[in-house]
């Protein structure tokens, strides 16, 4: 259908074959962007999955401990306890580029490098269970920032896979095939004319000859 809105010319069928070269070369570089994009998505996911069972571990192991602590301790004095925290965290965002894609990279830095400043409080009106708790959530803070990155990079590079695949589908099975169809009717309308041109050119021939022969029977005569 597509082939009724060319021109059949020989300087378009010279930019169709130009322009199905380079449809057919951007199909294979995008299927192998494609595939490249699936198999570190792959592993992205594969390392998201073991990071996530270990934050909630973390995360759980936590909870057990301030639920230990809020059994042994009034509510007003676990809310006391974290009214004045020492420590701070401040969080820089980056990213980096993975096959064009660019993706978040999170670093985080604390306002004082002394590891008992993760508690706030003192240690005469709390639990153990309490310290247990606090420990637990600091020690799982980077492992919980990695998580969100590489969450965050997992939707990202699904994202990127999927706009891939609608650009290879498009290639595939809409422009080279309709550009492939253009040539073909292209040149079979090349090749009629050069037919009808041969005929008429041999007709033409053949009335020439016909001419030069009365002539020659005239002059004979």
């Amino acid at each position: 259908m597509a082939a009724k809105h060319v021109n059949p010319t020989r300087m378009e069928l010279t930019n169709l074959k130009r322009k199905l070269v380079t449809a057919i070369r951007g199909h294979k570089l995008l299927k192998d962007k494609r595939d490249e994009l699936m198999r570190q998505f792959l592993e992205m996911v594969k390392d998201n999955r073991h990071l996530r069972e270990k934050v909630e571990k973390g995360i759980a192991s936590a909870n057990r401990n301030f639920a230990l602590a809020r059994a042994v301790m009034d509510d007003e004095t676990v809310k006391t306890a974290f009214l004045l925290p020492k420590q701070e965290v401040y969080l820089e965002v980056g990213d980096k580029n993975v096959m064009s894609v660019e993706i978040p990279v999170f670093e985080y830095k604390t306002r004082t490098s002394d590891p008992n400043d993760i508690y706030p409080y003192g240690y005469a009106f709390t639990s153990g269970d309490l310290d247990s708790a606090v420990k637990s959530l600091a020690d799982i803070l980077p492992d919980m920032l990695l998580l969100a990155e590489k969450e965050k990079a997992c939707q990202m590079m699904a994202a990127e896979i999927e706009k891939t695949r609608r650009r290879v589908n498009a290639l595939e099975h809409v422009m080279i095939p309709e550009t492939q169809e253009q040539i073909k009717f292209i040149t079979m309308k090349l090749d009629e004319n050069e037919r009808s041109t041969q005929v008429r050119l041999m007709k033409v021939k053949d009335m020439m000859l016909e001419q030069t022969y009365q002539y020659s029977k005239r002059y004979a005569d």
